[in-house]
C-alpha cells in the first residue's frame, strides 16, 4: 500500500491569533522544503542524522504493533523505518508542513499539517519524535506539552535540534575561506534565524520542559562531527543559503560572499564542523503519581 496523504491542512505560512493568549501567533517557516533546494536540505538531513535516531529509537524498543507519531517528517526516512519495526499491527503517521518530499511506503499516513493547529491525529502514540522541529516554533513549549500528553503509559518523547554552538571551519584551514564560512553561518544565524523566531537555546532545555510536562527517565546525547566539501553535512548549508539569499542580502552579504560560499562548501580540501544536534528523550510515567 503507498504512504495516504491528508490534504486537509495546508498552512505553509499563516499568521493568525491564538485565542489562548490573546496574541498573534507567526507560523511562517524560513525554509522552502518544497523546493528542489529544499530536497536536498531533508536528504542531507537524513544521511548526517538517521543513524543516530535510529538508533536511539532501537534503543528505547520501538517494535511490532506500536502507534508512532513523525513530526518534521521531512522525506519520510524516519517514519519508514519505524514502519519496518511496527509492522502490520502498527501504525506511523508522519506529519510536515509541506510533504512533497515525503518519499511513500507501506504502513505510514502522511499529513500534510501545521503542528501548531493540533495533532492530526488524537493520542495515544508508543512513540512521537520531533526533528529540527520545536525549535522554529513559538509556541514550542505549550507544544512540547501537548506532545507529552498525547503518550500512552510508558510511551517515549524524542526531540532533536541544534544548539547554540555554530558551525565553523575546522582547525587548519586558510584564514580566507574560514573567515568567509564563519561569517556566512553566523549571518544565517544570528541576523536571520533568531529575529524569524529560531530559538537555539533550546535543545539544551529541553529537559527540563520534559520534566515540566511530567516525563521521566530523561536522557540525551549531544553529536557534532566534521565535514569535507561536497558531503551531505557540508551541502545541506549550500541548501540552506540558497533558500535565504534575499535575507541573508539584507542582513549585509553579497551575491559574491555567497557564491564563493556555496564554491567552497563543494571543495573537497575543505572542511567544518557540523551544528552541534541535540536529542533529548523522555518516558510517560507507567502509573500514576
Amino acid at each position: 500500500m503507498a504512504t495516504e496523504i491528508d490534504t486537509r491542512t495546508d498552512t505553509r505560512t499563516d499568521t493568525r491569533n491564538d485565542t489562548k493568549n490573546g496574541t498573534a501567533t507567526d507560523t511562517r517557516y524560513l525554509f522552502e522544503t518544497g523546493s528542489d533546494h529544499g530536497r536536498v536540505q531533508v536528504d542531507c538531513l537524513s544521511a548526517m542524522l538517521d543513524s543516530t535516531t535510529t538508533g536511539v529509537l532501537d534503543d528505547l524498543g520501538v517494535r511490532e504493533g506500536w502507534r508512532c507519531l513523525e513530526l518534521g517528517a521531512g522525506n519520510g526516512s524516519v517514519a519508514r523505518w519505524m514502519a519496518q519495526r511496527v509492522g502490520p499491527t502498527g501504525s506511523v503517521a508522519a506529519v510536515d508542513i509541506d510533504t512533497r518530499h515525503l518519499d511513500p511506503a507501506p504502513g505510514v499516513t502522511a499529513y500534510r499539517h501545521d503542528v501548531n493547529d493540533d495533532l492530526p491525529e488524537d493520542g495515544p502514540f508508543d512513540v512521537i519524535h520531533a526533528r529540527m522541529l520545536l525549535m522554529h516554533l513559538s509556541r514550542r513549549e505549550e507544544i512540547l506539552r501537548t506532545l507529552a500528553g498525547a503518550l500512552a503509559p510508558g510511551g517515549w518523547l524524542v526531540v532533536t535540534d541544534v544548539s547554540d554552538r555554530l558551525p565553523t571551519a575546522a582547525a587548519g584551514i586558510d584564514p580566507g575561506p574560514a573567515e568567509l564560512f564563519d561569517r556566512v553561518l553566523d549571518t544565517g544565524m544570528n541576523r536571520v534565524g533568531r529575529p524569524a523566531g529560531m530559538n537555539l537555546e533550546w535543545a539544551r532545555d529541553v529537559g527540563r520542559h520534559l520534566r515540566d510536562a511530567g516525563l521521566e527517565d530523561i536522557h540525551g546525547l549531544e553529536d557534532a562531527f566534521t565535514a569535507r566539501g561536497g558531503t551531505p553535512a557540508m551541502l545541506y548549508y549550500r541548501s540552506l543559503i540558497k533558500q535565504l539569499e534575499e535575507p541573508l542580502q539584507a542582513a549585509g552579504l553579497t551575491t559574491d560572499d555567497m557564491r564563493q560560499f556555496c564554491d567552497l562548501v563543494t571543495d573537497p580540501q575543505f572542511s567544518a564542523w557540523s551544528y552541534q544536534f541535540v536529542t533529548t528523550w523522555a518516558r510517560r510515567p507507567t502509573t500514576r503519581r
